[in-house]
């Protein structure tokens, strides 16, 4: 038996609030612009956001409309003075990634993983943590003593193939009124045992704001800052992370389109060849249309890509299969971009 550790944050914490911001510009921006390039960056704290970045589109934005829509949805506080600092795409790397060329966005590697833990083809702590997410905001929504910003963690011991026998420790750190903390800590943990009774796994103890107190959090607690939490985004640790980060990027940033890729094909070929679990690699070069490599490992060794994958993997048809430039990114950024 062994221990490994993974984590998730609220969607109220400062970095994942700027992470939606990010999105929710570029929603705007693809509904109104299919074409549109987009870079976008936000950085948030004590009372100032600060949104740049590169934008190119047809679109007609109002950043801080949407900015502070944003806000309100997690359930923070609007009163916040809104600096846009967008530009425009720099000339040199629309070059390689116009209508006609179609070439990568960007140089770079991207990871895509998939295992036969869950029907997700996750890992089960990654899935856990998830759903104790999406539960903690739609519970902070109904009882205000509860409040956006918050992470968990989860120390579980695992056997030879990775597989979860049991919740050595189960971390959570929610922000709240500090209001009847007995009964606040008791609906966390029993929320935290319904979900992991729902996975027929069992939680030895619990670490509930292990300092003792959690009342100031987002800008107010830390400044946030669009793609740091890229761990998180991806699989929580659980497998190999590429060095980009999704948010606030159009398709054509390889970066986001490369890693949703790979976990497709990471899917496909973990059903296909019946495996423990995939990971998937894809690298590209700037401008450049097909994959520099696909690397695809496994519990039964490394798989050859064929020629037709090559061609598969190319962003236009990325593009197209995945229907990328219909997607509501912002989603993506609340609860995990794989679930």
């Amino acid at each position: 038996m062994k221990l490994y550790s993974n984590e998730i944050v609220f969607r109220g914490h400062p970095d994942k609030v700027c992470d939606q911001i990010s999105d929710a510009i570029l929603d705007e921006c693809l509904k109104q612009d299919p074409n549109s390039r987009c870079g976008i960056e936000t950085v948030g704290g004590k009372k100032k956001i600060f949104i740049t970045g590169e934008i190119t589109s047809k679109a007609n934005i109002d950043v801080a409309s949407i900015t502070k829509r944003v806000l309100n949805d997690i359930g923070y506080s609007t009163d916040y003075e809104i600096i846009d600092n967008i530009g425009k795409q720099s000339p040199d790397i629309a070059l390689g990634t116009n209508d006609e060329v179609n070439g990568a966005g960007d140089n770079g590697m991207m990871f895509g993983y998939a295992c036969d833990s869950t029907e997700q083809m996750l890992p089960t702590a990654m899935v856990i943590l998830q759903e104790l997410s999406k539960r903690y905001d739609e519970l902070r929504k109904k009882d205000s003593r509860f409040l956006p910003d918050g992470k968990a963690q989860i120390t579980g011991l695992y056997g030879d193939n990775m597989e979860l026998k049991a919740i050595k420790a189960f971390t959570v750190c929610y922000q709240n009124t500090e209001e009847d903390r007995k009964e606040t800590d008791k609906i966390i943990i029993g929320m935290c045992c319904e979900i992991a009774d729902k996975y027929e796994t069992t939680i030895e103890k619990f670490l509930i704001n292990p300092t003792g107190k959690f009342k100031i959090g987002g800008f107010e607690g830390d400044a946030g800052l669009t793609g740091r939490k890229i761990v998180v985004d991806q699989y929580q640790s659980f497998a190999n992370v590429g060095g980009g980060a999704f948010s606030g990027k159009d398709p054509t940033k390889v970066d986001r389109s490369g890693a949703y890729k790979a976990r497709e094909i990471a899917k496909r070929y973990l059903q296909k060849h019946n495996l423990i679990w995939c990971e998937v690699q894809l690298s590209y070069a700037i401008g450049i249309e097909q994959p520099l490599a696909i690397y695809i490992d496994s519990d039964m060794g490394s798989i050859e890509p064929t020629t037709e994958l090559y061609e598969e993997c190319k962003l236009k048809n990325i593009i197209r299969d995945l229907d990328l430039k219909n997607k509501c990114y912002e989603e993506t950024a609340r609860f995990g971009h794989f679930q």
